[in-house]
């Protein structure tokens, strides 16, 4: 059997004396697309910031495709989005495009890349326009086209939808339809539960810390029966 692409065992993390992460046991599969949902609070960021060995745990394991994730070599397969995703401001769009494929020995193609700004709805100027000049849609946009040309194994993005207009976030959409074809992993975390019922394979709620369900939208909303997926949210974490 293959390794999961990420796998947390017993995961704690502690600020200060305050617990933040209690003992997270979760699976993510390969080729699997998978929700984190939660209140503002409840650990999701802390959850990737560790993943990713932004921040120190307190105990517990966290491997990426069977490798400890404070293995370097350990992210070579991953790409990340975050949250708060703020290029620096003294780049165009065209330079931080390559800047990023350069960090990761890429080679940066101009018809590629005009290609996935037009999948994402991102008008091929802003290319040389400066990114302090861009909207926020339009650099969580930049933000999700260094990701996907970087033709990663597992995408792990933090809000994905965040800023984005009803045009973008279909054609975000689409664009995570091909990737799901192409056999890649998803793992992101979102407030917004109807694009987690309609794009995940599976779920987990995390609340205070906790992993309150692990499973299909379709089974969340059975197993606390509720017509929909956030009336089966609030009554799993009253």
């Amino acid at each position: 059997m293959p390794s999961p692409a990420i796998h947390f065992q017993q995961l704690r993390k502690n600020y200060g004396k305050r617990p933040v992460l209690h003992g997270i046991d979760l699976q993510i599969g390969q080729g699997e697309f998978f929700g984190l949902v939660g209140m503002n609070g409840a650990g999701k960021t802390t959850l990737l910031k560790c993943l990713l060995d932004f921040c120190a745990t307190d105990g517990g394991s966290i491997e990426i495709a069977g490798v400890s994730h404070r293995q370097t070599e350990s992210r070579k397969p991953l790409a990340f989005l975050p949250e708060r995703f703020m290029p620096p401001y003294y780049l165009n769009g065209r330079d931080f495009l390559k800047y990023m494929l350069k960090l990761q020995g890429l080679s940066y193609n101009e018809a590629i890349a005009l290609d996935m700004l037009a999948a994402l709805d991102l008008d091929a100027a802003a290319l040389s326009r400066p990114v302090r000049a861009y909207s926020k849609g339009m650099t969580q946009k930049l933000g999700l086209a260094s990701c996907f040309l970087a033709d990663k194994a597992i995408y792990v993005l933090d809000e994905p939808m965040s800023g984005l207009d009803p045009k973008a976030r279909a054609l975000l959409k689409a664009q995570l339809t091909r990737q799901r074809e192409a056999g890649r992993t998803l793992f992101f975390s979102s407030h917004a539960l109807a694009d987690v019922e309609e794009i995940c394979d599976r779920m987990a709620i995390l609340h205070q810390g906790e992993l309150r369900y692990v499973g299909s939208p379709a089974g969340c909303r059975e197993q606390f029966g509720a017509a929909t997926l956030e009336q089966a949210y609030l009554t799993c974490i009253a």
